[in-house]
């Protein structure tokens, strides 16, 4: 159940974020199985003026944080970074340089389902 933050500067096209939505959801499922239906992601508009990121990064510039249960291998981890990445590379045409992920893994007790701790 991993839940996913895209920070996008504002202005792109529905089409636009649903083709990033997927390959964030494809990159997902190939590296960790992740079901279909297992789709928790949101993104977020900033205006350019309120979206600061070092020089040399275009307008297509993007933070993707991916909060997942804890327990996953090296391995899966960089194989979520790296197919995520292809796949917006790939379809979007955006420069693997622009794209910043990072990964949490809070422990079982920081979750909560339907008014329930988690663990």
């Amino acid at each position: 159940m991993p839940l996913v933050r895209i920070d996008i500067v504002k202005g792109k096209s529905p089409e636009y974020k649903k083709a990033l939505l997927n390959c964030v959801h494809e990159g997902l499922a190939e590296a960790l199985g992740i079901e279909d239906w297992d789709q928790f992601q949101r993104i977020v508009e900033i205006d350019r003026e309120d979206f600061e990121f070092p020089e040399g990064k275009t307008d297509a510039f993007m933070i993707i944080e991916i909060t997942m249960f804890a327990g996953r291998t090296r391995e899966q981890k960089r194989a979520v970074i790296e197919h995520i990445t292809a796949r917006i590379t790939e379809r979007l045409g955006i420069p693997a340089a622009d794209v910043f992920i990072v990964l949490h893994e809070p422990a079982d007790e920081n979750w909560g389902f339907a008014g329930r701790q988690k663990g």
